[in-house]
């Protein structure tokens, strides 16, 4: 049976990546691409929707716009933000943290991904295994802190793994087929990391589409158990 597949943040370098290996796969019936970007570039195969995830009415709006009797293999959230060019950028201190940036953050990394979740999750396949993958980081990971720093943006990748874990312990009631994944994609050349770029370690830096390809395997071999997890771009569990 030939998948659906729906894209959160499909014109971010990492949603565009994925949604792009997923049109050259023969098993991909349809690609819904959600974005904020506003395009009419419709095929047979791909669907280009409007989507702002800091808007719940946008979400519910878009939701509207499906089919009822639509079903998702595989809902990707791919949208984050660690910096823009204006106000935000990660803490190095306590004196840098400020509310209006704390609310941004966990707007775009945490409420935005939740509201998104709760919308999708009715529309994931159940008679067969489906996934729900969103985009988390290492840095969400309360035990393997071992700098400090980054508040908001640490912070909010915590509660977005807490969020996944919650999703999967409730879903399993009414969709024991679901999974719901965590995905650090690596270090990723992008808008998202540019700042960074010079502290990374030759060969540590990924295109797009080597970490959206690496991804896509870590999604192809999870099972059941590993329904509340979140894992590394190369299969490895990053624990809590």
């Amino acid at each position: 049976m030939k998948k659906t597949v729906a894209i959160i943040g499909s014109s971010g370098a990492i949603g565009n990546a994925v949604a792009e290996i997923l049109l050259d796969d023969d098993g991909v019936e349809a690609i819904y691409r959600f974005s904020r970007n506003d395009s009419n570039e419709n095929s047979d195969r791909v669907k280009n929707l409007y989507i702002d995830i800091e808007d719940e009415e946008s979400i519910k709006d878009c939701i509207k716009n499906l089919s009822k009797d639509i079903k998702f293999d595989l809902v990707f959230v791919a949208t984050g933000i660690l910096h823009n060019d204006n106000d935000i950028f990660p803490e190095k201190s306590i004196r840098d943290i400020s509310k209006s940036k704390l609310e941004k953050v966990l707007l775009v990394n945490t409420i935005g991904p939740a509201l998104v979740g709760k919308y999708f999750i009715p529309y994931l396949r159940k008679d067969s295994k489906s996934i729900f993958a969103f985009l988390s980081a290492r840095v969400g990971s309360i035990s393997d802190n071992k700098l400090g720093g980054w508040y908001s943006y640490r912070a909010s990748k915590t509660a977005l793994n807490q969020i996944i874990k919650n999703f999967s312990i409730e879903v399993r009631r009414s969709n024991p087929n679901a999974i719901f994944i965590g995905l650090q994609p690596g270090t990723v050349k992008s808008f998202l990391s540019k700042p960074f770029e010079k502290n990374v370690r030759p060969g540590n830096l990924f295109t797009p589409e080597y970490s959206a390809t690496k991804m896509l395997e870590v999604i192809d071999n999870l099972s059941l158990e590993d329904t509340g997890k979140v894992y590394a771009w190369d299969g490895e569990e990053i624990q809590p």
